[in-house]
């Protein structure tokens, strides 16, 4: 089956990550199998995670011999390799492109489902979370993951109408977002976009997952092994930006004004490259969806895995 979205920074990716030929390389989230087949087109065995059961439908016609599809999430590659089972690891965040094509999914308010958002087909939808939030709390969500400024307006709002009427759809709750906002004004974004950004963040922990992902791919990348992560929005990118400055032993600590200790912790990464690199100009005129695109990559070192504090 033809992936129905294109892969983004594909070609960044593949360099990051210096496929060799029998190279173990995990792909991170599946989605429809850009990444994958790439990987496996440059002679690599592919073990590839999502937790979204129906990307099984893309891996059909992909070799058994050299690739593996495991309905999991991505911060439990470690229990399926192992530690030091993988040459590569890429991850590649936030919602695909077929999960917001289908409205059943309820990710996006441009086609009108059911106010879903799940990424697995199992938890709380964003429908129970909207209508049992307590307002403070679904206040705070829309703050933190969607840096929406206005999320107590919106969150008031939103508690007081679901006495009345539940919300379902998510067209409904678009178009409710934009009444209370008082409509678009001249911006070119819907102004429920922060909104339901942060509702998919929060339904599926993704941020959470993100950082136990890190983790994960630090203690199944063998030494020499390459990491390669690509961010969709600032949420993601200052994890990723954190967790590899201080890994790479970047990260500035202390008071300039006291005695600098030094950490006792060896570097778990070397940075391939200094910042992030974003899609050139061709990639964008072909995929909209890589302007937000951001791609880190470290390579991992023979300094042991860094605790993690319980």
């Amino acid at each position: 089956m033809n992936a129905p979205h294109l892969p983004v920074l594909l070609d960044e990716v593949v360099e990051a990550l210096a496929i060799a030929p029998g190279d173990v390389v995990v792909d991170g989230t599946f989605g429809a199998g850009g990444y994958a087949r790439a990987f496996l087109a440059a002679g690599a065995k592919v073990t590839a995670f999502d937790r979204d059961p129906t990307a099984a439908r893309f891996a059909a016609d992909l070799p058994a011999e050299s690739f593996t599809l495991v309905c999991a999430r991505f911060s439990e590659m470690d229990d399926v390799l192992g530690e030091g089972g993988a040459d590569g690891v890429a991850l590649d965040l936030g919602v695909s492109s077929m999960q917001l094509d289908e409205a059943d999914r309820g990710f996006s308010f441009m086609r009108d489902g059911p106010l879903d958002m799940r990424m697995s087909d199992q938890g709380e939808t964003a429908a129970d979370l909207v209508n049992t939030a307590e307002p403070e709390d679904l206040a705070r969500i829309l703050f933190v993951y969607g840096e929406e400024k206005k999320s107590r307006r919106i969150a008031g709002a939103i508690a007081r109408r679901r006495v009345q009427q539940p919300f379902t759809r998510t067209g409904e709750l678009a178009d409710f977002i934009e009444g209370v906002l008082g409509g678009r004004r001249g911006a070119k974004a819907h102004p429920a976009t922060r909104s339901f950004q942060a509702l998919r963040i929060a339904v599926n922990d993704e941020l959470a997952e993100l950082e136990a992902g890190l983790v994960a791919a630090e203690r199944v990348l063998k030494p020499g092994g390459r990491l390669a992560v690509v961010t969709f929005h600032s949420l993601e990118d200052r994890i990723v930006k954190a967790f590899l400055s201080e890994r790479a032993g970047r990260t500035p600590g202390g008071s300039r004004h006291l005695p600098q200790q030094e950490d006792p912790r060896r570097p778990s990464f070397e940075l391939a490259f200094n910042g992030a690199r974003t899609a050139g100009q061709v990639e964008l005129d072909a995929n909209p969806r890589a302007r937000s695109a951001k791609l880190r990559a470290a390579v991992r070192t023979e300094a042991p895995v860094w605790k993690v504090a319980a």
